[in-house]
């Protein structure tokens, strides 16, 4: 891939003056021939493969970053799921048959992905997951009962459940239970305004090739070792619209594609030499804009550039609009796009979106029907500390309607933040942000999901 004299300094400005960067470099390693009866091999195996294959991912990161000078913000490791690996030790006929002792094995295994996260150096490992959008295995049963003590009680550890996708439906069981695993995990972190969920996203269609926390996790399709990039540059994109303030919407439209098409580059070329310099696969780049809280750069801000306030009357168009152009920009810039590939609109991480729901524009309604045309879904939303499991399940059960029925991701990421009411603000700083508390509906939905069982898969499924 031959780059420009000319591409060269676009991005130079674009780094210097609207917030480009990488979001994050994430290296996937398949971690099943950790897989063993005995949790403590199972343990040593993990921190086995960890110091052996991703050593020196953190300092070629940062070679890389600056030979090119282009920030990057975020290094980081994806494994296999997890609830995978433990079959052998926690599934019927498995080494470990009581409970508790089930428990234990599962947050140490916890501590073992944290400590091995930390001696290299990296922030967030994702891949403590599951993947149970049609059944949940024995194992995974154990394994989800678990998941709220693991993640209060490690730094760096991320999961991920599917509990549905196109192919299979809705798991409503599974649903069920990550309510019930929402509110623990909330609980149990409250010092924290309820931070254990920050690192818990639950999915519907989860992409195998995901660079971004919490939802990165290393797929069965994928090498041993493959790295892929998560690209940025919302504040790119605001700053060239608001130069064309009267433009019509296919002018707008192409501006993005360019954009996009430029920011990714940068991004692609970061990937293949990362790659190369570790020795391991080039994986994908995914062409999602991802917000931060710095002035700006945000999703909110370029939905104002377009001419609508985030939460009014043509919010979701504006953001149709933008994801779509996005996709096509940075298709023609990779070949290898993969991962979420759109537009985030995670409320804490994004001022705009904030002030909007502060000052009414933005409801959780209105974020749902965005996210049928977004990238991702429910993201990072604070609602009051009392709202019910159920709530939360039959929330989830909404979001997970729309990827299936439309074929596509869609996830939740919410956090009942204890103690809190409609209003509150909550801060938990650094990439994570905070923002305020958002209304949710207080009528009852109980009933509905302890019907349980599974909601079929659309027509569509049958594609084939």
């Amino acid at each position: 891939m031959f780059i420009s004299p000319e591409e060269i300094l676009e991005t130079v400005e674009m780094v210097q003056s609207h917030s480009l960067d990488v979001r994050t470099v994430t290296l996937g390693l398949n971690l099943a021939p950790a897989a063993h009866p005995d949790i403590d091999v199972v343990c040593d195996n993990i921190t086995r493969i960890i110091s052996s294959r991703a050593a020196d991912l953190v300092p070629t990161v940062r070679r890389i970053e600056s030979h090119f000078g282009v920030p990057i913000v975020n290094v980081r490791l994806a494994t296999s799921a997890i609830s995978t690996l433990l079959e052998p030790a926690l599934s019927v006929g498995g080494s470990i048959q009581n409970d508790r002792d089930a428990e234990a094995a599962v947050v140490a295994v916890a501590a073992a992905l944290d400590q091995a996260a930390a001696d290299v150096g990296v922030d967030f490992i994702g891949g403590f997951s599951a993947l149970v959008s049609k059944g949940v295995t024995s194992a995974e049963d154990r394994f989800l009962a678990a998941l709220p003590k693991a993640l209060a009680s490690t730094q760096r550890v991320c999961s991920s459940v599917c509990v549905a996708s196109t192919k299979a439906g809705i798991n409503m069981d599974a649903v069920a239970r990550m309510g019930e695993a929402i509110k623990e995990a909330a609980e149990l972190t409250a010092e924290s305004n309820g931070l254990g969920c920050a690192k818990l996203v639950v999915f519907a269609n989860i992409p195998e090739d995901n660079p971004f926390m919490a939802g990165g996790y290393h797929g069965v399709g994928e090498a041993d070792a493959v790295i892929n990039v998560g690209i940025s540059g919302p504040g790119v994109v605001r700053s060239v619209l608001e130069n064309h303030a009267d433009e019509p919407l296919e002018k707008i439209a192409d501006l993005i594609k360019r954009t996009a098409f430029k920011i990714t580059r940068a991004g692609e070329l970061v990937a293949r030499t990362a790659a190369s310099d570790l020795g391991v696969s080039q994986g994908i780049v995914d062409l999602s804009l991802a917000p931060t809280t710095a002035p700006g750069d945000s999703i909110g801000d370029i939905l104002a550039s377009i001419g609508v306030t985030p939460g009014a009357p043509g919010t979701t168009a504006a953001l149709s609009l933008l994801t779509d152009a996005v996709k096509k920009g940075g298709a023609m810039a990779t070949s290898a796009q993969g991962g979420l590939s759109g537009a985030f609109i995670p409320i804490s991480e994004d001022l705009a979106m904030q002030q909007a729901v502060r000052d009414g524009a933005l409801s959780l309604d209105k974020l749902e029907a965005m996210t049928a045309v977004c990238s991702v879904g429910l993201d990072m939303v604070i609602v009051p500390g009392n709202t019910p499991a159920t709530t939360l399940s039959a929330l989830i059960a909404d979001e997970m309607s729309i990827g299936v029925v439309n074929n596509k991701t869609t996830a939740v990421r919410i956090i009942p933040a204890p103690g809190k009411v409609v209003g509150d603000e909550v801060e938990w700083g650094g990439l994570l942000g905070g923002g305020p508390v958002m209304a949710i509906s207080e009528f009852d939905s109980s009933a509905f999901i302890a019907r349980g069982g599974r909601i079929p898969a659309p027509l569509r499924s049958l594609g084939n």
